[in-house]
């Protein structure tokens, strides 16, 4: 797989530093600058100490404590100019992932650093809903969400905070994908409940499965009813995994009918809790432009309002270390482990589920005696008896090695042997 990328290079050790360190001079330094009317500073010298010589060659603990306040949309209109430094880091992060991973026209995104895939998703649905009041004229009972049963619980939170009913969608139980029965009947339920216009969220990479959902599925639907509708890609854990594969991913914003894309760093990335990535086509985010925060310099369109610019950073620093082909290969060896694991299940004759371009396996239940379940960690469905199914993710520090000992103790459970 050849990655031709615009932005999202990578880069010497000396040059991460460099540029890190050039942004912090750019913002202002409240060790040495008489700003006197921020709400913000440093972090507490007393417990957090800036003399340590490590902080020097260290760019991302260097800008924790430097604790620069990204409030805001920076791609949107003025921004806090005493952070102007690590702000310009922030736009480079979101050139990086709207332009170069997920194929959307040059200048034509907004988007930021948010404090998870939760509130990157909510932020998502807040702007549609909005957007219906405000130029549509809707009524909240009027407006409604639609996606399927295998999505991450912060879409029923969003439902709940934002007044919205939420239409679940049924998934093949075997496949795990959206059926398009399901969609049609979903659609002609709200329609006779009133509701006129649809939000659709689709999932790279859903919590529990990691199955990928086809949005065709959603907009064909919409399309044949000429309903209004807005759709949202949830790829807080597929987003830096799913399109790093040997096929021509098409679930990015060449998809004329994708509206937003939201992305989880904290994830595969590694990068420091809570760490999200919303980004949106251009005309969207000013409907939840909260004109009130008339002190904050081009007020604020984000859910959370202040954040830290420190996990702007390390986003930045994380993707200019591996460069697209580094991680290209990164996510390769992971999805070999993952297919070694496929392997000795399939061998064994356990049932499971996998996306054939995800990391994640997810085993029925009734294969994996529970005490196999708590040495392994393996993360359940249900916390209860209901419980159907437990999965494995295969993350950076999941080795073949590890994978071994827990076949080893599955056969040696059941007294399974390899066929």
């Amino acid at each position: 797989m050849i990655i031709e990328m615009t932005y999202w290079k990578k880069l010497t050790p000396e040059e991460r530093l460099s540029r890190v360190q050039q942004a912090l001079k750019d913002n202002v330094d409240f060790y040495k600058d008489a700003s006197l009317g921020y709400p913000a500073s440093r972090l507490d010298d007393k417990v957090f100490s800036n003399d340590a010589l490590f902080l020097r060659e260290a760019p991302v603990l260097s800008t924790f404590v430097a604790n620069p306040n990204h409030i805001g949309c920076h791609t949107f209109g003025t921004s806090e100019f005493a952070f102007r430094g690590t702000q310009a880091i922030e736009r480079e992060v979101l050139s990086m992932i709207a332009v170069d991973l997920f194929k959307i026209e040059d200048g034509q995104y907004d988007g930021y650093i948010s404090p998870g895939g939760t509130e990157a998703n909510v932020q998502a649905i807040w702007i549609y809903r909005n957007e219906y009041l405000k130029k549509h004229g809707a009524k909240l009972d009027e407006i409604v969400i639609l996606a399927s049963e295998d999505t991450h619980y912060s879409i029923p939170k969003a439902a709940n905070l934002l007044m919205l009913d939420w239409e679940k969608i049924a998934v093949d139980p075997v496949t795990r994908q959206i059926l398009p029965e399901a969609v049609e009947a979903g659609v002609k339920a709200c329609l006779a409940k009133g509701k006129k216009y649809f939000i659709a969220v689709s999932n790279m990479g859903t919590t529990m499965f990691g199955s990928v959902d086809d949005p065709n599925v959603y907009s064909d639907r919409f399309k044949e009813y000429q309903l209004p509708f807005r759709l949202h890609v949830d790829g807080a854990y597929g987003g830096f995994v799913y399109p790093f594969g040997d096929f021509e991913n098409q679930i990015n914003f060449s998809n004329p009918d994708i509206s937003s894309i939201t992305i989880d760093a904290h994830k595969m990335l590694q990068a420091p809790y809570g760490t999200g990535i919303f980004v949106c086509r251009k005309g969207l985010i000013e409907n939840v432009l909260t004109s009130e925060a008339q002190y904050v310099e081009g007020m604020d369109l984000t859910l959370c309002g202040s954040r830290s610019g420190a996990n702007a950073v390390a986003v930045w620093v994380i993707l200019t270390t591996y460069g697209p082909h580094k991680w290209y290969e990164k996510i390769s060896v992971i999805k070999m482990r993952t297919n070694w694991l496929c392997k000795q299940l399939d061998q064994l004759g356990v049932s499971y589920f996998r996306e054939p371009e995800m990391n994640i396996v997810t085993i029925r239940s009734e294969c994996v005696p529970e005490s196999i379940a708590h040495k392994y960690n393996l993360v359940p469905q249900s916390h209860d008896e209901s419980n159907q199914w437990y999965k494995i993710v295969l993350m950076d520090h999941v080795e073949i090695e590890h994978l071994k000992d827990f076949i080893h103790d599955l056969v040696s459970s059941k007294s399974l042997s390899p066929s």
